[in-house]
């Protein structure tokens, strides 16, 4: 029975998640058990895309990425997969529903890592974000609402600022890695070997504009989602502020952290918030 591969890929999404990523893992168990693994699902299926573009310097990248796409529509199609991320994602992307166009413009994305290096105006800028990051908060917002197209809808436009604002802060964070070890720049109409305050700060005020709209969003999640996408919020509003006090030139030659010490505080305050419900 497939009964037990599913479970097999499941517990591999989980596990892709736990390994790659500290601080969403931490969140994602904040989630609902009804809903955690779905998320775990997308997660798997994201960063397996990502990891192909981003890591895999010895092979054929190209290659790689045509065949985990070519993979992916056939596991959507088909319902099922050998690969088991795929085989997980697909469950997920099926009992919710989600939107193809959603997977769609995330694989876009993830296909321009390949040869796009630089991206000059705001318009680029801003259809990259939206694939590599809004719309993987579309899909978890579709599953934190179970589909209801109502909540969706009234939530949209929440969840792609809140996907933008860790996105960016991504980008600010990975700045050397980006810029030194793929020769990437994303911010546009931003000179990165001449990096100063200025440019920085404007920066800043754009994800914290982000950040402002998507806190009104996470007020409004289901109870099932609420806490555990506010400590992702709370991780990444840290992150952020650490890279405020961080001089500009320091940006660029090192990787800006949160200490899992800070991790555990910030979880344990976000709690205490939640249950005073002062969210």
């Amino acid at each position: 029975m497939k009964a037990i591969f599913d479970t097999v890929s499941k517990q591999c999404s989980k596990t892709v998640t736990k390994s790659y990523s500290t601080s969403f893992s931490l969140a994602t168990k904040m989630l609902s058990n009804t809903i955690r693994q779905d998320i775990y699902n997308i997660y798997g299926f994201v960063r397996f895309a990502d990891e192909i573009v981003d890591s895999f310097h010895d092979y054929d990248k190209e290659l790689l990425f045509n065949k985990f796409t070519e993979d992916l529509e056939l596991a959507l199609e088909h319902k099922i997969s050998l690969n088991p991320i795929l085989n997980s994602f697909q469950e997920t992307f099926h009992k919710y529903d989600i939107d193809k166009s959603l997977v769609d413009a995330f694989m876009k994305s993830m296909r321009l890592d390949l040869h796009k290096q630089n991206y000059l105006t705001d318009a680029e800028y801003k259809e990259y974000i939206y694939g590599s990051a809004d719309v993987v908060g579309l899909m978890c917002l579709t599953v934190f609402v179970k589909g209801d197209r109502n909540k969706y809808d009234a939530l949209k436009d929440s969840a792609m600022s809140l996907g933008s604002a860790f996105q960016k802060v991504n980008f600010l964070r990975d700045l050397k890695a980006d810029f030194e070890g793929l020769s990437r720049t994303y911010f546009p109409n931003t000179d990165l070997n001449q990096l100063d305050e200025t440019s920085k700060q404007a920066i800043i005020n754009d994800i914290e504009s982000d950040f402002s709209k998507g806190l009104h969003g996470i007020k409004n999640l289901p109870i099932e989602a609420k806490f555990g996408v506010f400590m992702a919020y709370r991780y990444y509003s840290q992150l952020l502020k650490k890279l405020k006090k961080t001089p500009a030139l320091e940006i660029k030659s090192t990787r800006i952290r949160v200490p899992n010490y800070k991790k555990f505080e910030l979880l344990t305050r976000s709690y205490v918030k939640y249950q005073l419900n002062l969210l």
